[in-house]
C-alpha cells in the first residue's frame, strides 16, 4: 500500500512511517508531496493538515495512528509520549528524551533527502522501543 506525507520529514512523520511499517502495512511505500492536493489517488495520507491520519484534538499523529488503528502496546504509548514532546512540546509529558530525539531527526533532515531520513531512523525506532519494552518487563531502566 502507499502512504503519503509532507516532504521535509521531522519527527512525527519519521515516527508515524516506523509505526506504520511496523505495526500497521510491513509492505508499506512512502510519498513525499509538497502540497495536499499531490497526494496520489492510491495513496493513504498521514500527518497533513486536513486528513483522518494527523493531528487531532491536542494529539499528534503518531497518538493518531496508534488510536485508529487499535494499538494498544504499552511500549508504544510510551513512545507516542516522546514522539508528541519532540513534535508539539506543550509539556503535557515527562519526556526528556523528546528534545535530543527532535535535534537528530532535525539534523538528518538537513543532510538526508526523505526516504534516506526513514532508512536512517528505523533502527532509531526499533532501539527505543526495545529499550522501553525491556524497562517495562524489568520494571527499571535496563542496563
Amino acid at each position: 500500500m502507499r502512504w503519503a506525507t509532507r516532504a521535509g520529514v521531522h519527527i512525527d512523520r519519521a515516527a508515524c512511517a516506523w509505526l506504520i511499517r511496523r505495526r500497521v502495512d510491513a509492505e508499506a511505500e512512502f510519498v513525499f508531496v509538497g502540497d495536499p492536493a499531490e497526494v496520489p489517488d492510491d495513496a493513504t495520507p498521514f500527518d497533513m493538515r486536513g486528513v483522518e491520519l494527523s493531528h487531532h484534538g491536542g494529539y499528534c499523529s503518531f497518538e493518531t495512528i496508534l488510536r485508529r488503528y487499535e494499538l494498544d502496546d504499552p511500549v508504544l504509548w510510551k513512545l507516542a509520549e516522546i514522539v508528541h514532546e519532540a513534535d508539539i512540546d506543550d509539556e503535557k509529558f515527562d519526556a526528556p528524551e523528546a528534545a535530543g530525539l527532535d535535534v537528530v531527526l532535525r539534523g538528518l533532515s538537513m543532510i538526508c533527502d526523505d526516504p534516506r531520513v526513514l532508512e536512517i531512523t528505523g533502527p532509531v525506532f526499533d532501539g527505543l522501543y526495545e529499550f522501553y519494552r525491556r524497562s517495562l518487563l524489568l520494571g527499571r531502566e535496563p542496563s
